[in-house]
């Protein structure tokens, strides 16, 4: 259900200030940012303990937008946290404020229909520019299709979604459905499950093979996901990208699923804090952690269920609970929604709804390609205009 779209008030004035492109470097933390830029770290310690573990979400690789003023000191920074929300610094009276404010952006949707040429990755690119659909397209057809044996004039057909972010593509794209004819064998098809997020053919069957399961055996749930929830008092938004779990003090934590530890160590406001990643573009964090089991190291593959760490107390916490966050191509996901749906066929209400939803998608895809009879591209995103802080509104879906 969408909410009521609002105005969000920006007091940034940037004049003739150059809007400098970054990049968040490895091992850099927000302290550290802070120390860097000669601000007070009193505006990170006054946060709240959510807040505090927001901004432990800033992943090393992403770019960030930061001004200085004449004196050569911070005017102002925009810091992605997620593709929903963003930390705001900015110089307030020779002071700084510290905020967490919802990105500004805007969502295309684009059905793209090419006549394979070379390779689908490179074909794709170069009507898009776009590299991660690109990437997401052969990471979801490559369970079903060899794409060595994909023949010149093959076509494909993707209906899509791509955010952007002042003037640039800005997260990863969510394919809603596509299509591959190949000359000599059967077409092949992927659609989104809006239930879950996740991709399936077009008899219900799962594309995606990872599976979640609860990472423990908790009490109770004492804080549930939101991406960005508009406190009526507060007048501020509150997130939580993720799920906490209250749990005694060293109850045994164990892998939502199979894959390789990208992260073991101390994490900010998570404190003690164990990432995974996982096939299909996924990425799963533990936090607040008492200790981690010994064996379980940086670059260890484990399996399904392997014991990673026990519940603790570690970083930003008042009381001994896992922090478990699922993100997909680095987008905070609901992780109650996706363990929920973890099914490998579709089968009952679930199926007859999901396959009530692709016979539209696939319509459209189908139209696509009959309308086509040459290789067809569309007119890459204009991405020319300016950056700028001077943005005023924001839809809140």
């Amino acid at each position: 259900m969408k909410i009521i779209s609002i105005i969000l008030l920006f007091t940034v004035i940037i004049f003739a200030n150059t809007v400098n492109n970054e990049i968040w470097p490895r091992g850099e933390s927000l302290i550290t940012f802070l120390n860097k830029q000669n601000i007070q770290k009193d505006i990170y310690f006054n946060l709240s303990k959510t807040d505090k573990e927001l901004c432990s979400e800033i992943e090393a690789g992403v770019a960030y937008q930061i001004t200085y003023n004449k004196n050569e000191n911070l005017s102002h920074v925009l810091i992605p946290i997620s593709e929903e929300m963003q930390i705001h610094i900015f110089e307030n009276n020779n002071s700084y404020t510290l905020e967490i404010i919802p990105i500004i952006f805007e969502t295309i949707e684009e059905v793209l229909t090419i006549s394979l040429e070379n390779t689908p990755y490179q074909d794709i690119i170069k009507a898009t520019k776009n590299k991660k659909l690109a990437n997401e397209f052969v990471r979801t057809f490559k369970k079903s299709v060899n794409f060595r044996r994909l023949h010149k004039g093959d076509k494909i057909v993707i209906k899509y979604t791509q955010k952007t972010r002042m003037g640039r593509y800005f997260g990863a794209p969510q394919i809603l459905g596509a299509m591959l004819k190949m000359k000599y064998k059967k077409t092949k098809y992927i659609f989104q499950n809006p239930a879950d997020g996740r991709y399936y053919d077009n008899k219900g069957k799962s594309l995606t093979s990872v599976f979640f399961r609860i990472p423990l055996k908790y009490r109770r749930i004492s804080s549930k996901f939101t991406y960005k929830r508009f406190h009526p008092i507060l007048k501020r938004y509150i997130a939580h990208l993720g799920i906490d779990y209250a749990a005694p003090r060293g109850r045994k934590i164990y892998a939502t699923s199979a894959g390789k530890v990208i992260f073991r160590g101390r994490k900010g406001g998570y404190g003690n804090t164990v990432i995974i990643r996982h096939s299909g573009g996924y990425k799963s964090l533990y936090a607040h952690m008492w200790k981690f089991n010994s064996r379980v190291k940086k670059n260890t593959w484990v399996k399904q269920g392997t014991h990673i760490g026990y519940v603790g107390t570690s970083g930003r916490s008042t009381g001994p609970h896992l922090h478990f966050g699922l993100y997909k191509n680095g987008r905070a996901v609901n992780p109650a929604r996706v363990m929920s749906y973890s099914k490998k066929t579709l089968y009952g209400k679930s199926r007859k709804s999901y396959m009530s939803h692709i016979k539209k998608v696939k319509k459209v895809l189908e139209e696509k390609l009959n309308d086509s009879q040459e290789q067809y591209s569309i007119a890459p995103f204009d991405l020319s205009y300016p950056i700028n802080f001077n943005e005023k509104k924001q839809k809140v879906n």
